[in-house]
């Protein structure tokens, strides 16, 4: 017997099957050269507000507006080029190319990717900005992971009999809107995984670890002063709960001292619509002034500490999955500045946005 609720759900999603559709712009799997034309993209809005009893910030912000298009061609190739572009503002419009790639595909054991991409290592940073289970990413992403997403360069990639690698080299050079200027160093990631999920009868069960290399210069700038990181990953992931976990350290060069991190993310899927999410941050520098704050605490510090812990509670709820889905949080946060030069920080920030990609 088909209840109401069920029916009503089923005509929910037959209504975003058919406007998710229209990113569709062409399919056909047996044509010589191009197999799909598909639109790309993400639109990301939110508002926040922070307080740490001395001041406080609020805004409401368009986080994230990407378009490009995504194509299939001569059965192995795809080509990816998209855009971030600045709508609130809108002086400039366009900031920036973010995906922008040749992909060769051997099946699933191999692909080779070529142009500007994502490094994927860190929990928050192997997770696209699509499909975080929090409003934003942790801060020890923030300062382990680099501060920017898409970097020039070439990897190779591929996944089979549980097993998942990545390895790759990269531009660390000057950074600029498009492909850097490709006047200073160069950084290396290597990532290995394996999902025991099928042997333990869980979705997922995945244990990864990444090491990056990067040699020092002082024209790197698409990358943060980290000479090299090690992150090691655990995803556990069952019908109706899961628990993400994050233990990474990096040695720094020039001004970064080194820095260690911890994160862990239980969170458990009420319905199929409404998951609850909690996450425990703690970051620690050697060295003074080795730890920025969050975006938004950033706004009311902008100094730099040496211990940072955060505590933050959210829900999600999926209208269409991860592509649209509404996402709210509170964060409780400290910062510890044994310098006492202005990076202290005790306060709360609550954010809470639309998600919506293609």
């Amino acid at each position: 017997m088909v209840t109401a609720g069920a029916t009503s759900a089923e005509s929910q999603e037959s209504t975003f099957n058919n406007i998710w559709r229209f990113a569709t712009w062409y399919d056909n799997d047996t044509a010589p050269v191009v197999q799909t034309v598909l639109f790309s993209g993400r639109f990301q809005y939110e508002y926040a507000s922070v307080d740490d009893g001395k001041a406080s910030h609020d805004e409401w912000n368009v986080r994230r507006m990407r378009l490009g298009i995504r194509t299939g061609l001569l059965q192995r190739l795809t080509l990816h080029v998209e855009a971030d572009f600045n709508p609130q503002e809108r002086d400039p419009l366009y900031k920036r190319l973010t995906d922008t790639y040749l992909q060769w595909s051997f099946g699933p054991r191999l692909a080779t990717t070529l142009g500007k991409q994502s490094v994927p290592f860190t929990v928050d940073g192997s997770t696209s900005s699509k499909e975080l289970l929090t409003v934003a990413r942790s801060n020890l992403a923030n300062n382990i992971w680099f501060p920017q997403e898409y970097v020039p360069g070439v990897s190779f990639s591929g996944s089979g009999s549980g097993w998942s690698y990545r390895v790759g080299a990269y531009s660390a050079g000057g950074r600029n809107g498009e492909f850097g200027e490709f006047d200073g160093s160069f950084f290396t990631l290597a990532s290995l995984g394996y999902d025991f999920g099928g042997q333990l009868e869980a979705d997922q069960v995945l244990v990864r670890g990444s090491y990056v290399y990067q040699s020092p210069d002082v024209n790197n700038t698409f990358t943060g002063q980290l000479q090299h990181v090690a992150s090691l990953n655990f995803l556990l992931a069952y019908n109706r709960w899961g628990i993400r976990s994050d233990a990474s350290t990096a040695a720094g060069y020039m001004a970064q001292s080194n820095l260690w991190g911890t994160m862990l993310m239980p969170y458990l899927n009420v319905t199929s619509a409404l998951q609850l999410v909690s996450r425990f941050t703690y970051l620690d520098s050697d060295g003074p002034n080795g730890v920025r704050l969050a975006r938004y605490e950033n706004q009311l510090v902008d100094g730099r500490g040496d211990q940072y812990s955060e505590l933050y509670l959210g829900a999600n709820y999926f209208f269409y999955g991860h592509k649209l889905k509404f996402q709210g949080g509170l964060q409780i946060a400290e910062m510890k500045d044994s310098m006492d030069d202005g990076g202290s920080y005790s306060g709360v920030a609550l954010t809470s946005g639309l998600r919506m990609s293609w």
